[in-house]
């Protein structure tokens, strides 16, 4: 009931706060897997704010936006994480830095 009477504001809040987290993880870290954790938090507060404001209008097309932005994401995870992993397998401390000399 709190919930309904709070209205879009709180959710965006969060959203905007979460793909700031994101942002800043997705700059300032080096560590590979890291990244791409970052990365996926921030998919998750667009997530977040299409889910929150499709509720606030009454439209489904946000869960629906919110349906495609999970398929996407969950492709990312297994081509980036696959990629992630053998990088790791074959160098222990690489950072995004190497992954450009590893160009062939």
């Amino acid at each position: 009931m709190i919930a309904a009477s709070l209205g879009a504001m709180p959710y965006m809040a969060l959203s905007a706060i979460l793909f700031s987290v994101g942002i800043v993880g997705l700059l300032t870290r080096r560590n590979p897997l890291v990244m791409f954790m970052c990365l996926e938090l921030m998919l998750n507060a667009v997530n977040l704010s299409f889910v929150s404001l499709a509720r606030e209008m009454d439209d489904l097309r946000g869960q629906v936006a919110v349906f495609f932005v999970l398929v996407v994401a969950a492709a990312e995870v297994v081509v980036g994480l696959g990629i992630i992993v053998s990088i790791f397998r074959r160098r222990q401390g690489a950072t995004a830095d190497d992954l450009s000399l590893m160009k062939g």
